[in-house]
């Protein structure tokens, strides 16, 4: 998993929208913590700090301690608002995790071994179904990613979740069916011979239906 990491943070007693937007002009974002059955907690949040953390990837996946006045709290990001235009942070909420904490969050997939798949060799395009897979993690074991094996692979074959080696205890949220996670599609050039087969063959047929 990702190296965590600490943000400081200021306890705010103003909540509302007047005092979210006083203290983005002061250069700090608003935001939650809450969770483990406890009251939630309204905070104050460095700008430069969140900005980087949201844009330099993992944010989601990492698991952060925020000193909020001398007293350190874990989390983990579980969501955020961003500026429509301006792309900037607005809001984030973070929930509070221990060691037993299980947590659902959406892990990013990679694909390896490229190289090694018969259908790319030929031609073939790598059709991404999914970018991410919905899992229950404990908190502490979150991986930074899933790895996807391509290796073997050929022409419209389909990986699905079942083909893929989970690091232990990420269980996927979808246990109703081995959903797909990619597949490899042909090129077009062979789909326009096979297309150009399948019509010349339905020609032939026709020509001997007119002849009997």
């Amino acid at each position: 998993m990702s190296q965590s990491y600490e943000l400081k943070a200021e306890a705010r007693e103003r909540v509302g929208k007047g005092s979210a937007r006083e203290l983005r002009r002061n250069g700090m974002v608003p935001a939650v913590i809450y969770g483990d059955k406890q009251t939630p907690l309204s905070i104050a949040l460095n700008y430069k700090d969140v900005y980087y953390k949201i844009h330099g990837g993992g944010f989601m996946t990492t698991i952060a301690t925020i000193n909020v006045d001398g007293k350190k709290i874990q989390v983990l990001p579980k969501d955020y608002q961003l500026d429509p235009v301006r792309d900037f942070p607005m809001h984030v909420d973070f929930l509070r995790v221990s060691k037993n904490t299980v947590v659902t969050v959406n892990i990013p997939v990679h694909f390896i071994n490229e190289e090694k798949s018969v259908g790319i060799k030929r031609g073939g395009v790598l059709n991404v179904v999914r970018h991410d897979i919905e899992a229950h993690v404990p908190a502490n074991e979150i991986p930074d990613f899933i790895e996807v094996d391509l290796a073997g692979t050929d022409l419209g074959d389909s990986i699905h979740i079942s083909s893929v080696n989970l690091p232990k205890d990420v269980k996927p949220t979808i246990t109703d069916r081995d959903f797909t996670i990619a597949t490899i599609a042909a090129p077009a050039s062979l789909k326009s011979e096979a297309d150009e087969e399948a019509a010349e063959v339905e020609d032939e047929n026709e020509e001997e239906g007119d002849e009997e």
